[in-house]
């Protein structure tokens, strides 16, 4: 099967044949001869799998068929994070630049102001974080009264995240009829239950299949107490002479630590995470982009949205309490038919995480030990379970009742 088959409009197998877009994925040949009809469609996919032209590109070739509403907001895709937004319009963009429509990107820890300036400009297409287009839509300077198309991309991270009241603020603003698709890695009860109450008799496609990502990469782990962990991973880098890592950590306090020590051992190295601004954020990921920055240390929320396909390797410095973030983590590397590498360091205090991981997938994991930095097993353990089924369960409750803070976005 090929693009066009799809029987897209002109303007847009011209964008495609300039991306070099020739055979559709699994995710794209599924969705795309649904979403041109109309229907609602609830689509598994994880990231890498060629999801926003799932949706983006009937979105734009429904569009293309009626020009005489150019200039009012007629698509809108929800993102949870900044990164995953600007992600999404940059290649909207992409698809559209041989055509009239505009698009715009609308997030929080940025100026509000240039928003607003093009939306009285006229746009077509939004993509935006739910908290700032909620602020547009309080000051009125966005209409959803002419909303045709509306997307939840990676709708299970957005319920992780606490959106599911300003989803539902936003939901008041938009009509009855249009369309609606869901993007989701995971299909929870949560995901389920906002499918069910904002779409209508959908169309179910993708594989719920949470190891489906990992096939394709290379997966390692290593049993590394936590105080050298970022002098393997210098080791690991150099010796390998890797020169695009990406890295994650818990925490945005192990993150900057991680960076000022990679740079000591002569890493150009450089952290996005929550308390960075939008502006420094964008910087560190486009020096990464460029080769300017050697090691990307991010941490779980602000890595969403990163999309670079020649990215071969990816280090998960410490395991993330939510084992399916081990799935998103991962699946930024081994993309358009690559292989990736993906490395673990696993500590002693860690091992009930690397016991979670292996429920998930199904499978054993034994780490391995690096010669030179070798685990010391006369320490003591320590219990850091805050990812219970208790205490998940008791944060949820906290945030419902208002009395625990979202993470940034």
């Amino acid at each position: 099967m090929s693009f066009s088959s799809f029987s897209l409009a002109p303007a847009i197998h011209s964008a495609l044949e300039t991306l070099g877009f020739e055979k559709p994925t699994d995710i794209q040949s599924q969705t795309i001869p649904l979403a041109l009809t109309g229907k609602d469609i609830i689509a598994t996919a994880q990231t890498g799998t060629g999801k926003t032209a799932a949706f983006m590109l009937p979105i734009l070739n429904n569009l293309l068929r009626d020009d005489t509403q150019l200039g009012q907001v007629r698509a809108l895709v929800l993102a949870p994070t900044r990164e995953l937004a600007q992600q999404v319009a940059e290649n909207t963009q992409q698809y559209a630049v041989n055509t009239e429509l505009k698009v715009v990107c609308l997030y929080g820890g940025a100026n509000i102001g240039p928003q607003e300036k093009r939306l009285k400009a006229g746009v077509d297409i939004a993509i935006a974080t739910p908290g700032r287009l909620l602020d547009h839509l309080i000051k009125g300077t966005l209409s959803l009264s002419q909303l045709e198309h509306l997307v939840f991309d990676e709708a299970d991270r957005m319920l992780d995240m606490g959106f599911i009241g300003e989803i539902k603020r936003i939901m008041r603003h938009v009509p009855d009829s249009r369309q609606t698709m869901l993007f989701s890695a995971t299909l929870d009860e949560s995901v389920e239950k906002l499918a069910s109450r904002w779409l209508s008799d959908p169309k179910r496609v993708g594989i719920e299949q949470q190891n489906t990502t990992v096939e394709a990469i290379e997966q390692t782990f290593y049993a590394i107490d936590e105080e050298k962990k970022a002098a393997v991973i210098a080791y690991l880098i150099g010796k390998n002479n890797w020169q695009q890592v990406l890295v994650f950590t818990r925490t945005k306090a192990q993150a900057d630590s991680l960076v000022k020590e990679l740079i000591k051992d002569g890493l150009p190295s450089s952290a996005i995470h929550g308390d960075k601004s939008q502006g420094a954020r964008d910087k560190g990921l486009t020096q990464f982009k460029e080769g300017k920055v050697r090691v990307l240390v991010a941490t779980d929320v602000a890595a969403r949205g990163i999309d670079i396909s020649t990215l071969d390797y990816v280090i998960n410095a410490q395991l993330p309490y939510v084992a399916e973030d081990y799935i998103h983590r991962i699946g930024r590397t081994g993309r358009a038919g690559r292989s990736g590498k993906a490395i673990s360091l696993v500590s002693q205090d860690e091992q009930w995480l690397l016991e979670e991981l292996e429920v998930l997938l199904d499978e054993r994991l034994t780490p391995q030990w690096l010669s030179g930095f070798e685990p010391d097993l006369t320490r003591e353990v320590k219990d850091n379970r805050k990812n219970t089924n208790k205490a998940r369960k008791d944060r949820d409750k906290k945030r419902v009742l208002g009395q625990r803070k979202r993470r940034r976005r």
